[in-house]
């Protein structure tokens, strides 16, 4: 358990260090925010920064620093070194970043931070993107609750009432992501979500308690766990590093933090509300990630029971790490946890598509015909593809294989708009390109070792299924994929002598 207290200070120290260095080379000042140029009182909206914090916390968190933590403690203790080192040099730098210079830019979605750093084309393609992955989630964050509150009102699944219909409420939840993302956003979002942060925080320290108080419970070390104890072999790189997003760093984020760039009343609240949040959901998936290794069974060095548990759904894990860390008011934490996180998450997704769209077209909302404009076709569409999902005519498992890697190919981008930005800034670009180089590789190496990538190619199976990843062939491809990246921004950055006008970038 020493490990774990030592990457628990070094992410507490990296907020107040290296947090603080990322803040000074951006230079916040005192210009006037969006919030208080524009106000107009549905998404430029002032918050105090408590409130922008938890907001912003449950926004970028719900289930992501949890689930994906306990599926990455399949990898042993090794998990805590990159949730500790991705959150300080990776996340907490893409977060940050993505918000303040959404903040810098009218508090514009990360599409158009983008294409104005990186040019016309990845604007247009990072629109498409966004749009395509923020449905993508909110329908996801809609259809997966509804099932949980139909399991729990029918556990036998004999129900024929309305409420044990999943259909039923798949609709009043797609009816509450319509009026959240509809109204101003601290008529719901502001007033209730950071209620729901305070529990994420609470349901943390309640599993933390709740191991180091019952002595059957013993995080390990990494020193003695160091390699994989992945129970099907699967590689540590860069498949760990796929499925530890949120909790490390996840491109989802940055569609999320110019909801909250529009609400800053002060620059200087970027390193507490966009950092800081994000080392909290480090700090959260540290804890998570230390339960899966000490809760369960390790049979030949092999985290066999955690992955039993893991078998029977996210929901179930998350239920069982609750009731056996804090008895019948884990229960309670574990409700919130599996439903509210999720339906908090979604909601905040189709109200960033919405946005997205609304500064892709330019289309004011202000006045609530535009927004309605918006609205209507954005849960439409979340509609069709719930509804079809749930009948049976879509098989949304399919789409959603491909998030894990386009999640991080996201941040990748991101990260490299911001080391743009920085050079055009004459300011110290490595602290992203650094980053930016290092997901470059994860994302080029999962692309080819995935198996709904380009892995059913190139890897093989064994007579018992087991597959057999072929590295010797991805692992030098995925870094020389990465160097060509760093190379062309390189390149780039020599080729431009003289700083070109920030109104002219991406037209």
């Amino acid at each position: 358990m020493i490990s774990f207290f030592l990457c628990l200070i070094a992410l507490v120290a990296g907020y107040f260090t290296y947090g603080k260095l990322v803040d000074s080379t951006f230079g916040p000042d005192d210009r006037e925010t969006p919030a208080v140029r524009i106000n107009d009182g549905v998404d430029y909206v002032v918050m105090p920064q408590w409130k922008l914090f938890l907001v912003q916390l449950l926004n970028i968190a719900g289930l992501g620093p949890i689930f994906g933590a306990l599926q990455g403690a399949l990898w042993g203790p090794v998990v805590f070194l990159w949730i500790t080192c991705g959150t300080i040099f990776a996340g907490g730098v893409h977060d940050y970043f993505s918000g303040m210079l959404s903040e810098r830019n009218n508090g514009g979605s990360i599409s158009e931070v983008t294409g104005k750093y990186l040019g016309g084309v990845m604007k247009n393609v990072m629109r498409v993107f966004s749009v395509v992955l923020l449905i993508m989630v909110g329908t996801v964050f809609a259809k997966g609750p509804a099932s949980l509150i139909v399991k729990m009102i029918d556990p036998n699944g004999t129900g024929t009432g309305l409420l044990a219909n999943g259909s039923f409420w798949l609709a009043i939840i797609l009816l509450y992501y319509f009026i959240a993302t509809f109204i101003s956003i601290d008529a719901i979002i502001g007033r209730i979500y950071p209620i729901f942060g305070i529990c994420l925080i609470i349901m943390a320290v309640g599993v933390a308690v709740g191991i180091f108080v019952k002595p059957e419970y013993t995080i390990p070390e990494i020193w003695d766990h160091f390699g994989s104890m992945h129970p099907k072999g699967t590689p540590v790189w860069s498949f760990m590093f796929i499925t530890v997003a949120c909790g490390a760093i996840s491109g989802f984020h940055s569609t999320q933090s110019p909801l909250m760039a529009r609400c800053m009343k002060s620059e200087k609240q970027g390193h507490f509300v966009f950092y800081g949040a994000m080392v909290s959901e480090g700090v959260i998936a540290l804890v998570w990630a230390a339960a899966g290794c000490a809760l369960y069974e390790v049979t030949g060095g092999l985290n066999t029971g955690l992955a039993e548990i893991l078998a029977n759904g996210q929901s179930a894990a998350i239920y069982d790490v609750c009731v056996k860390t804090m008895g019948k008011v884990g229960v309670a934490l574990a409700m919130l946890g599996v439903i509210a996180c999720p339906i908090t998450s979604g909601d905040t997704a189709f109200r960033s598509a919405r946005l997205v769209l609304s500064d892709w077209f330019k289309i004011d909302q202000k006045k609530w015909k535009n927004r309605l404009l918006l609205c209507v076709p954005v849960l439409g569409v979340g509609a069709v593809l719930g509804v079809g999902n749930a009948l049976g005519f879509i098989d949304y498992t399919v789409i959603w294989r491909y998030f894990s890697w386009t999640n991080q190919t996201l941040a990748m981008i991101v990260l490299w708009a911001a080391s743009m930005y920085l050079y055009y800034e004459k300011k110290n670009y490595w602290i992203t390109a650094v980053p930016a180089t290092f997901m470059s590789a994860v994302s080029a190496t999962y692309f080819l070792l995935g198996n709904e990538c380009l892995g059913q190619f190139i890897n093989h199976k064994t007579a018992e299924g087991v597959t057999v990843y072929n590295t010797a062939v991805a692992y030098p491809i995925g870094i020389a994929v990465a160097v060509l990246f760093l190379g062309i921004f390189l390149y780039t950055i020599k080729k431009r002598h003289t700083q070109p006008h920030y109104e002219t970038l991406g037209k």
